[in-house]
């Protein structure tokens, strides 16, 4: 307040005190003083602003690469030595540079919201944390895309994608962490969509999807060293082809331990078309397909839809929803189970038109080598061979489950079992069961965890204050 009963009362009591004393302030020359700076000071201000190097441009910094702003940064990497912790780097391209964040810590860039920034070259992210990633398309024609690696953790990838590179399109290790939100595409990379290894984590929100992993020369999504994939839907790994060597087109790779969770609950996931298979698992590898109110559809996959081998474990559970999974029209067998390993089915599931004649296989599951499947709910219809066979010292424990059309409802060898609510072990089969019983206590009771609604409010919150930031003027 200015009436003398604020901070500044007692000052301008003064001050009135000495005009009525007769002590003059020369008032008119301080005007003619504070006239002279304004008019001093305010246009370099302005100039300070507004040039690349402003006070302002600690919280954003405006990259064009085509040349046509002459006061932003000409590259990513000439802004990248002033960014500090909170930096926003907006970016219009296209740019042709590789670009290295090294050691950066909560670091925003991308291009301005809803817009995409063209990158010719490649992002390699190292021992960075907290960063966000928005709009940027990365095609490198010299390797691979997009690599997170060294303990980089909070890496997040929003409406980004990394398509057409001569190698992966992403690359994750040393024990790193993605989140890749809202929607993205990892397609059309002559080295496979996703290589992620030495107990690294990559995980898609895709509340805005979908994520596109498709047309990849190798696998979709390659996994090892105890590492984790992780989808909430809506995702298509589809139409992926074998490379030359051992680069198997394959959806979906694990090995050496790695754990899958692919989950239907922002829209389906979809894996189909693949090459060799749709997922392979081996080397105690586990993945699980669930669904919360939407499916996971696997079909075509030329030999096979789940191929899970060396002690690896495989799970279909639909926790609500019309449909779980539906495993559909491969030409061996829709699950394939061998050495050890296990596949568990819980609810409404469905194994269709798997198999050929040509094929003495062929059936809708098949469990070889000392394998167990464990199968409650679900159908099993219209597959070449019969729906479940079980070879070589294995078992098929299974309730609740409609067959009709296949070739047969299950056939045995000799050294393999079942136990199921079709038959005692004393009492005559029903016609298309070949398989003995060897007691009539029946199946095991199975107790699985359901997964628990994920939390992506925060992946959501992050964007969301992207969107309200990062915006053109």
């Amino acid at each position: 307040m200015l009436d003398g009963s604020g901070p500044y009362g007692a000052y301008l009591s003064r001050g009135k005190s000495r005009v009525e004393n007769g002590k003059e302030i020369n008032v008119n020359a301080y005007r003619k003083l504070l006239a002279k700076a304004v008019r001093v000071l305010v246009p370099g201000i302005l100039v300070l602003l507004s040039s690349p190097g402003a006070l302002r441009a600690q919280q954003f910094l405006n990259v064009d690469c085509t040349g046509a702003n002459p006061f932003a940064y000409p590259s990513i990497n000439a802004a990248l030595p002033n960014a500090t912790p909170g930096t926003f780097i907006l970016v219009t391209g296209p740019c042709t540079e590789n670009v290295s964040l090294n050691g950066q810590n909560a670091l925003n860039l991308g291009a301005y919201f809803g817009q995409t920034a063209t990158i010719n070259g490649a992002i390699s992210i190292n021992n960075s944390q907290n960063l966000f990633l928005y709009g940027l398309n990365v095609t490198n024609t010299a390797g691979d895309g997009i690599t997170v690696s060294n303990s980089s953790r909070g890496i997040s990838l929003n409406v980004c994608s990394s398509n057409g590179n001569a190698g992966l399109g992403l690359r994750v290790n040393g024990g790193s962490n993605v989140i890749i939100g809202a929607s993205g595409a990892f397609s059309h990379n002559a080295g496979g969509g996703m290589n992620i290894d030495g107990q690294s984590q990559v995980g898609l929100v895709a509340w805005a999807g979908p994520v596109d992993i498709s047309n990849n020369t190798g696998p979709g999504v390659w996994e090892s060293g105890s590492s984790l994939f992780e989808t909430l839907g809506a995702t298509n790994i589809t139409n992926n082809v074998s490379g030359p060597g051992t680069n198997p087109g394959f959806g979906i790779e694990l090995v050496g331990g790695a754990r899958a969770q692919v989950g239907g609950l922002f829209g389906p996931n979809t894996v189909a078309g693949n090459q060799a298979g749709g997922a392979f698992l081996q080397e105690n590898s586990e993945i699980s397909f669930w669904s919360i109110g939407q499916p996971n559809l696997i079909q075509g996959n030329g030999p096979v839809g789940v191929l899970a081998g060396l002690g690896s474990q495989v799970t279909f559970y639909d926790i609500s929803g019309p449909l779980g999974a539906q495993i559909t029209d491969h030409t061996s067998a829709g699950v394939d189970i061998y050495a050890n390993s296990q596949v568990f089915f819980h609810g409404t599931n469905e194994v269709l038109r798997n198999g050929t004649v040509a094929d003495p296989r062929s059936a809708g599951i098949r469990v070889d080598g000392n394998s167990e499947a464990f199968l409650r709910g679900g159908q099993i219809s219209g597959n070449s061979g019969p729906g479940v066979l079980v070879l070589v010292n294995s078992s098929a424990d299974f309730s609740g489950v409609s067959f009709s059309g296949n070739n047969g409802v299950i056939a045995c060898d000799s050294s393999s079992t079942m136990v199921s609510d079709l038959t005692g072990p004393s009492s005559t089969p029903p016609a298309g069961v070949s398989c003995r019983t060897p007691h009539g206590l029946g199946g095991r009771q199975i107790t699985k965890t359901q997964p628990l609604v994920p939390d992506w409010s925060a992946q959501k919150a992050q964007h969301d204050r992207y969107a309200k930031l990062a915006v053109k003027h």
